[in-house]
């Protein structure tokens, strides 16, 4: 496709008379002028656009007709970037892949072909039998005109799609097998192979998977483009499968985005369908058992009985909450340098273990010692308690208190830029934290229902909204029902991945793109209260919720006032003496 010329440099409307040779200005504009335009060259219309040539017969004309890039249709022009209107409306809804039936690289649809060899199927079809892609493109495609094909509207469309759903059949009912193909090994697989067998194969189980999707969808608010993704995934994951018909793990949803699929979506689906076996190691178990591998066998037994029970808890006497994965790490990364020294020194099991041994390799004073001392107390309570473990070591040493930290002043002018994001939720987030200090977790968790009549309720406190606060707020929640107008997740912020879900946000948002934190922000907004009412420690626990040791934290940090003592002149009244 040429480039258009340059305009006039008068006017700056009309394009230049020509280019070969250069003019830099059109026929009403050269000096001189105005002279009239000849006739187009080529077809002698006198609707003279530049080089000679007229609006439809100059190729860089705004009306010179052209091929569609999506179905290579004739009739499109440059104002539409050279599309169709069916192929508008594919570019926002399929992604870019390669045609498995011609090879072209354009937006693919569900079965794994472009609008074109879709087209020409269709137009080969024979009547009561189902379309057969890779026949009818086998010899090519005919091409068509552009924008020729009816897409029927208004009361009559409505009425013929109505009457489609009432004679859909009956939902689709399906029972996963009981049984498993074990393999032997596993091969990275083919992909072209893998997405011609996604395209051309229609399971029993997709078609109950698909109600299922369309059904939540339909709930959840979800775009046209989000659920032809899932069901082009839907289809990958299940080519994938070794078991035909069996359970999903979910080990393979995630390999598809190496394959063009969307894995959260899909995982969604499944488990909405009950057909997700969940598969997947946590965090927290790649952690230990990636600091357990080189102990002994007896120690890693024994070990690992005190992590199933700080993460699963007990109900056996005694009794025992289980505790956060967080606290779990923290533990093991005290403990963990301890462990692998024993073992280095020959200690096949815990039961070996004595107080001087506990003493001797205890960390220097820190928080890795704090942590160390913590999980080795639990560590032993456990064992001993399920007769692991004779005795104790741990019990009666001297608890380590964790360095305290100062808190610090944050610059005013970073937090009145943040304020000002040009994101609403960013902007909003920082508002609620420096006015009202409060946490990263109880900004995640803000529910719609929590905010009502200007007040927000967080447990049992009740804070009434500043003004900039009610701003940012306002403009929050026009732009979340903008934005996500279909959506049912109960939590005030919700971005692009929760949107179409009702989980909520991560701990980084918006906090990542914005630079600051929110243990900062509400750090300063405490200090700088307490600075205002000169260290009313009671105050403070009213106002932000906080023990009594957590607001002694930010008055030892306040400047103790100036004495007043007597002017050396001042005599005393006779009411003193």
């Amino acid at each position: 496709m040429s480039t258009p010329p340059p305009r006039c440099n008068a006017c700056q409307v009309n394009r230049v008379a020509w280019t070969k040779p250069r003019v830099d200005f059109c026929y009403d504009c050269l000096p001189g002028g105005p002279f009239p335009a000849p006739a187009c060259r080529k077809c002698g219309s006198t609707d003279y656009f530049s080089q000679g040539q007229c609006g439809v017969c100059h190729p860089g004309a705004p009306m010179h007709p052209g091929s569609c890039r999506g179905c290579l249709a004739w009739g499109v022009y440059r104002a539409h970037n050279w599309h169709c209107w069916s192929c508008r409306w594919w570019q926002g809804h399929y992604p870019l892949g390669q045609c498995l039936y011609c090879g072209r690289t354009t937006r693919v649809g569900d079965s794994g072909a472009c609008r074109l060899c879709l087209e020409q199927g269709r137009r080969l079809k024979e009547p009561d039998r189902a379309v057969d892609l890779g026949e009818a493109n086998r010899f090519g495609q005919q091409l068509y005109l552009a924008n020729l094909h009816a897409v029927r509207r208004g009361r009559r469309a409505d009425w013929i799609a109505s009457r489609r759903r009432r004679a859909q059949p009956p939902p689709v009912r399906f029972a996963p097998v009981r049984w498993r193909q074990l393999m032997l090994f596993r091969m990275p697989p083919n992909q072209a192979a893998l997405k011609h067998r996604a395209a051309t194969t229609d399971t029993e189980m997709f078609r109950f998977c698909d109600g299922v999707l369309r059904d939540h969808a339909a709930q959840h608010g979800w775009s046209r483009k989000q659920i032809n993704d899932t069901a082009r995934s839907l289809k990958l994951v299940q080519a994938l499968q070794t078991t035909p018909g069996a359970k999903i793990n979910a080990s393979d949803v995630l390999e598809l985005p190496s394959l063009g699929g969307t894995a959260a979506s899909t995982m969604e689906i499944l488990d909405a369908a009950g057909l997700l076996t969940d598969d997947r190691t946590t965090a927290i178990h790649r952690y230990f058992a990636a600091h357990v591998t080189a102990l002994p066998p007896v120690m890693r037994a024994q070990v690992s009985t005190w992590f199933e029970v700080m993460l699963a808890g007990s109900k056996n006497k005694p009794r025992r909450m289980p505790r956060h994965p967080q606290t779990v790490h923290l533990h093991i990364l005290g403990m963990a340098p301890i462990w692998q020294a024993w073992a280095d020194r020959g200690i096949q099991s815990l039961a070996e273990i004595s107080r001087e041994d506990v003493a001797t390799e205890l960390p220097p004073p820190g928080a890795n010692r704090c942590f160390a001392e913590q999980g080795l107390r639990g560590l032993f309570d456990i064992l001993k308690a399920r007769k692991q473990v004779f005795t104790n070591p741990a019990r009666g040493l001297a608890a380590t208190h964790s360095t305290r930290t100062i808190p610090m002043p944050l610059d005013t002018e970073m937090i009145r830029e943040a304020l000002n994001s040009d994101d609403p939720a960013s902007a909003l987030a920082v508002a609620l934290v420096a006015f009202h200090a409060l946490t990263g977790p109880q900004v995640q968790a803000l529910a719609l229902t929590d905010i009502q009549d200007g007040r927000l309720t967080i447990g049992n406190r009740s804070i009434p909204l500043a003004g900039p606060v009610r701003t940012r707020l306002a403009a929050y929640l026009d732009h979340r029902a903008r934005t996500w107008p279909a959506t049912i997740n109960p939590h005030l912020f919700i971005n692009r991945r929760t949107g179409p879900r009702t989980n909520r946000v991560g701990r980084g948002f918006p906090w990542t793109k914005l630079g600051v934190a929110p243990q900062a922000l509400r750090e300063d907004r405490i200090l700088q209260e307490i600075h205002a009412t000169g260290g009313d420690v009671r105050r403070i626990c009213d106002l932000f919720g906080l023990t009594v040791a957590g607001a002694m934290r930010y008055a030892t940090g306040l400047e103790p006032p100036e004495p007043t003592s007597r002017p050396a002149s001042s005599s005393p009244t006779d009411d003193e003496t």
